[in-house]
């Protein structure tokens, strides 16, 4: 893994490129430190997440290091989630991570890199992109949420075509589908990603929260229910000083000057 913060951004690099960044147990144990730092750092603001090598950004599970388990004994079996195994909660499974998480998917996002890229916030892509989710054909299942994900972020159909056939996607189709923010050539993916990331920087950081938090809870609730539920982001954005802030900037004609407090 590679992590490394520069202002307010926190760049995550899956860096397991011989085996097109596939995730082993270090791997995950690492990403929970990271996220757990990521959640905790309140400079931090926007996440990037990424793939070394330019090959992948991640082909999911590394399926070796699960055969020799099997092969060994020491691989118990799994279903939905990863409670009780390494990394846990993963990403997959934050459902109140505050932070937003923007993904730049290069190459292959498959099984669980796939996965990955769904929990994340934002996904912009290279037009070389694949997406899939072949677990059917390995007898498995997408258990990290790409089966839940996958179908509450696309029709039922086009979704259940893709889980049960394990057949994957060209990122234009991700992007028909609105998978997919937005589909660049590779050489224009990281000055895109950048664009994006610049955009949610120049919003009140606690917004970005609130509205992170308020559109998770829409997914799952009647709009009644939505508009009626208690959110702690919220609460705290409209207390704060960036509250007031905004508005003044916008009177006084300057840009504002965002504390996240």
């Amino acid at each position: 893994m590679r992590y490394a913060k520069d202002g307010h951004v926190a760049t995550v690099t899956l860096d397991r490129p011989h085996v097109l960044n596939a995730m082993d147990t270090r791997m995950h144990r690492e990403l929970a430190d990271i996220w757990d730092d990521v959640e905790h750092d309140d400079d931090v603001r926007v996440v990037v997440l990424t793939g070394a090598g330019g090959r992948a950004f991640s082909v999911g599970q590394d399926l070796k290091e699960l055969a020799g388990q099997l092969e060994a004994g020491t691989a118990a079996p799994t279903s939905f989630g990863s409670r009780g195994r390494p990394g846990w909660p993963r990403l997959t499974e934050r459902f109140e991570f505050s932070k937003p998480v923007v993904a730049q998917v290069d190459g292959y996002a498959l099984g669980g890199g796939f996965e990955l890229a769904l929990a994340c916030d934002v996904i912009v892509a290279s037009d070389r992109a694949q997406f899939g989710l072949p677990e059917a054909r390995l007898g498995l299942i997408p258990g990290a949420g790409g089966v839940f994900r996958l179908c509450r972020q696309v029709p039922s159909r086009a979704a259940l075509g893709h889980l049960i056939t394990g057949r994957s996607m060209s990122a234009a189709r991700a992007y028909e589908l609105g998978l997919v923010n937005e589909v660049v050539p590779a050489q224009k993916l990281a000055a895109c990603v950048d664009g994006w990331v610049q955009d949610i920087l120049r919003c009140a950081p606690l917004s970005v929260r609130a509205i992170k938090e308020a559109a998770a809870e829409a997914g799952t609730t009647s709009l009644a229910e939505a508009f009626s539920a208690a959110y702690t982001w919220e609460e705290r954005r409209m207390r704060s000083a960036d509250a007031r802030e905004g508005p003044r900037a916008f009177a006084e004609g300057r840009p504002p000057r965002w504390t996240g407090r």
